[in-house]
């Protein structure tokens, strides 16, 4: 792994993120139409956006303090907490770029930006990074140029504006005869994510988002998870983190702790913290989100400060020698 050195607004950006130790205890709360059902899901009519937002600055207030920072959406989340004042000052703003779900086929899905939203209006309210979720399978052909392109496209408009870029990869089937949540698929999985973490890496985002390279209903073997685990912090050229995907949380608290043994820098953590408590009526949710939630968020905070590797390790501190008269050279462009 040969270390590369970070803009100043990137470093900053993975500052504000992480704990002190530089571990990412990040609470993923970008959902957008998935949660809209989530709200009420037995209602006839979708969720107003009142209900919607509400229930989102319910979950932010209750666990943004116990994260090193959150990932939001801009349509009900991110703005709507930086204005109620519920996003604590010390707790780090990731936001997404994205539009939500994919077009084109289940076995070949195309993700797309969010229309009049991108990298420059993250920046200028005041994130500390940019978050891109694609929808990915390495042997996806020209598909999958695209989705390099895409991501390329973003990773190079984050360092023209000097900021933090994480990509999140979601695997994906592309064989009709085996879905996803298939055995077939399943056996596949960890060579599939390692390729897909070593291919991605090597575009130059600042942190990975993956999902866990082994389908645990398939596979309960806790010493091959770490072996796949290892894997791609063997093929990584940046820090990874881990996202739940909505398994349940006993499930996910497994593999936090599995991952971080093998060399992850932590957790982006949603709906396996939170899920249960979105469709209670709104004194119900809070006080679960307090009994249950917040003892949830503050066990994998634990487990990833006790065994997750700092992104420093990636990025190591950089010779001060090197940046006299740094600011003549800034301009747009975040070279050090």
């Amino acid at each position: 792994m040969k270390p590369r050195n970070l803009t100043i607004g990137k470093r900053r950006g993975l500052s504000s993120t992480s704990t002190e130790e530089g571990i990412f205890t990040v609470l993923a709360f970008d959902h957008r139409r998935s949660f809209v059902k989530m709200v009420d899901p037995d209602a006839k009519k979708p969720a107003t956006y009142a209900q919607v937002v509400a229930a989102k600055l319910d979950v932010i207030e209750t666990l943004s303090p116990l994260a090193s920072a959150v990932l939001l959406d801009p349509i009900y989340g991110a703005p709507q907490s930086i204005a109620r004042d519920v996003l604590p000052a010390k707790t780090g703003l990731l936001v997404a770029v994205e539009k939500t779900g994919y077009s084109g086929k289940p076995t070949a899905r195309i993700s797309s930006l969010l229309p009049d939203w991108g990298v420059s209006q993250i920046r200028k309210m005041g994130a500390d990074a940019v978050k891109l979720l694609i929808y990915y399978h390495p042997d996806g052909g020209e598909l999958t140029e695209k989705q390099d392109q895409l991501s390329t496209m973003v990773a190079q408009q984050c360092q023209q504006l000097d900021i933090a870029f994480f990509l999140e990869a979601v695997s994906y089937s592309i064989d009709l005869e085996h879905d996803k949540n298939s055995k077939g698929f399943a056996d596949k999985r960890p060579a599939l994510i390692t390729r897909l973490v070593k291919r991605l890496s090597a575009l130059e985002p600042d942190v990975l988002k993956i999902e866990f390279p082994v389908d645990a209903n398939h596979n309960q073997d806790q010493k091959f998870w770490l072996e796949a685990c290892q894997s791609i912090s063997e093929v990584s050229s940046c820090p990874w983190t881990v996202l739940s995907a909505g398994v349940d949380f006993p499930v996910f608290e497994q593999q936090v702790t599995v991952a971080c043994q093998a060399g992850a820098s932590g957790f982006i953590g949603g709906r396996a913290i939170w899920k249960e408590g979105i469709p209670m009526q709104p004194h119900d949710r809070k006080k679960w989100l307090e009994n249950v939630a917040q003892k949830r968020m503050n066990q994998l905070v634990r487990i990833a400060e006790e065994y997750a590797s700092p992104w420093t390790d990636y990025y190591p501190p950089q010779e001060i020698g090197q940046f006299q008269e740094w600011y003549s050279n800034y301009k747009e462009q975040g070279h050090v």
